[in-house]
């Protein structure tokens, strides 16, 4: 099964769509220009992290995912350019049908609610297309920004994570948030 995901127009034009391998170049690009306005909310990433052949690597990988129900990989995309992404992951059936999201902008589109648009897309299609019951997602403590797109748009505080991530070359601390889709 592929998870299905119709093109979303957000705010200002951007195109909200599934990832694709034509992507890599762009991909790349995107990461290279935002480097050090991602850095402090990333893990440490190699050199090769940054070139096209390991972005279309990277979205290989997420489109192989796609096909067994596993990931929905998106971009948002304006025109030629990546201005940010989405990734519902770690989706689990069952009775837990449970995901993560997570999700990154271009530091040139902060601040005009396209995270908030995109998130909400996202959601929508999880409960709507996926039958998900619950989506999980996690900021650094120091992360208001991305603890306010999360409160926005529906998601509630559940605590805190010690050492939950290695995040830029250190374990941290995360707030963790949760979204019931179903009652």
């Amino acid at each position: 099964m592929t998870l299905d995901f119709a093109d979303r127009e957000l705010p200002g034009g951007l195109i909200l769509r599934v990832r694709r391998e034509q992507d890599a170049a762009a991909l790349a690009a995107a990461y290279q220009r935002n480097r050090g306005h991602l850095a402090p909310w990333d893990p440490t990433r190699t050199e090769d992290f940054f070139t096209e052949q390991e972005q279309l690597a990277q979205t290989r990988e997420l489109l192989a995912l796609r096909e067994v129900d596993a990931a929905l990989p998106l971009v948002l995309a304006d025109g030629d350019q990546i201005a940010g992404g989405v990734t519902l992951s770690h989706l689990v059936r069952g009775a837990f049908q449970s995901a993560n999201v997570g999700y990154w902008l271009d530091r040139d589109h902060v601040g005009r609610g396209l995270a908030s648009s995109a998130l909400t897309a996202v959601i929508e299609a999880a409960r709507d297309s996926y039958g998900l019951h619950r989506v999980q997602a996690a900021t650094l403590l120091a992360n208001h920004a991305s603890q306010s797109v999360l409160t926005r748009t529906g998601f509630e505080r559940i605590g805190v994570a010690p050492n939950y991530l290695k995040i830029a070359g250190r374990w941290q601390d995360h707030v963790l948030f949760q979204r019931i889709l179903h009652d």
